[in-house]
């Protein structure tokens, strides 16, 4: 196991920082009023550093995105015999629920509102669901290739995405202007999930993909 090095570490406070520092200027300000220098600052950084974690405002909502789809590649690539495609996604989902807060965090209250009201972070948003959709996908079919085709691939993953990004809105919401118990929100969040995903799952044979076909005309 590799640990951290002190350049590491350093550099994984300062990148807490800015996310703390953006979060309380965030709540406090809003998001439009905020700048980079501003968040640069209450960081005690300077902002050309600002751009050496993070591209824009709306990157710095999304800190575990690549950490999250890394977790489901690796789920995919340490399968073993007898798991089915649903399992190895639900077993990523609590690796990282596990070992990330993020899902379950205060800027994840923050994220989840800034969404709905802020068309750049939504269109942010929806890309990065996009794309880790296809990325996941491409990885399950290619595990699965004789089960799954592309499209059946993509249907599943998008089911376990969006009911993710659906059940994490409702239980947010639910808490209202209260930081929920992580642990709780977990646990409902895997129970959304695997309620979703029950058709998929191991007990259950998996869904046939047929190719689609037109209605033929009528015989003259």
């Amino acid at each position: 196991m590799t640990h951290p090095t002190l350049r590491d570490r350093k550099k994984e406070r300062t990148r807490q920082a800015l996310i703390d520092a953006a979060t309380d200027l965030f709540e406090s300000r809003g998001y439009d009023e905020t700048t980079v220098a501003d968040i640069s600052a209450a960081a005690d950084i300077g902002t050309r550093t600002f751009f050496s974690y993070f591209a824009t405002k709306e990157e710095l909502l999304f800190p575990r995105s690549d950490a999250r789809i890394q977790a489901a590649v690796d789920t995919i690539a340490d399968r073993q015999p007898g798991d089915r495609p649903a399992d190895l996604l639900l077993r990523a989902l609590h690796a990282v629920g596990d070992a990330d807060n993020d899902m379950v965090s205060r800027l994840a209250t923050l994220r989840t509102r800034l969404v709905r009201t802020i068309p750049a972070v939504q269109g942010h948003a929806l890309r990065m669901q996009l794309d880790a959709q296809r990325q996941i996908a491409r990885h399950l079919h290619a595990a699965y290739p004789d089960e799954l085709t592309p499209v059946a691939a993509a249907a599943l993953v998008g089911a376990f995405v969006g009911a993710i990004t659906g059940a994490l809105q409702v239980l947010l919401d639910d808490a209202g202007d209260e930081q929920p118990d992580p642990d709780d929100l977990r646990d409902q969040l895997r129970a959304a999930t695997e309620s979703a995903l029950r058709p998929w799952l191991r007990e259950q044979p998996l869904p046939e993909s047929r190719p689609t076909s037109r209605p033929r005309g009528r015989a003259s």
